[in-house]
């Protein structure tokens, strides 16, 4: 695979934000500037991979951004996970491992991807 110069990177960024005022929604797949448009895309993907990797959030991180966007508090996320409150601090705090059981109920309940659950 090519390695992606910083210079391609910052030239990229640059062009692609000429090719967003000049390309919409209504702009035809095949448009030129279509084309360009996913290339300079393509472009700052793979420096970003290299340079900028993000990797899988933790399980707890998770949990915790499931429990704020359903507005639960621990003991609200207990009574859904048929556990106690102090289980949940627990799995929170690193202090326990979570069980198969609990890890099916993360998946199905909170829909949390089972490789975050898994890693």
């Amino acid at each position: 695979m090519e390695m992606i110069t910083h210079q391609q990177y910052v030239q990229a960024n640059l062009r692609l934000e000429e090719l967003l005022k000049e390309v919409g929604d209504e702009t035809p797949e095949d448009a030129l500037l279509m084309g360009e448009l996913v290339e300079v895309s393509d472009i700052i993907e793979k420096y970003e991979e290299v340079h900028f990797p993000i990797g899988l959030p933790t399980l707890q991180e998770m949990v915790e951004l499931r429990m704020f966007e359903m507005k639960l508090k621990r003991k609200d996320l207990a009574v859904l996970l048929n556990t106690s409150a102090s289980r949940i601090s627990d799995y929170l705090n690193g202090k326990r491992e979570i069980t198969l059981k609990i890890a099916k109920a993360l998946h199905q309940k909170l829909n949390i991807d089972s490789d975050i659950i898994l890693q």
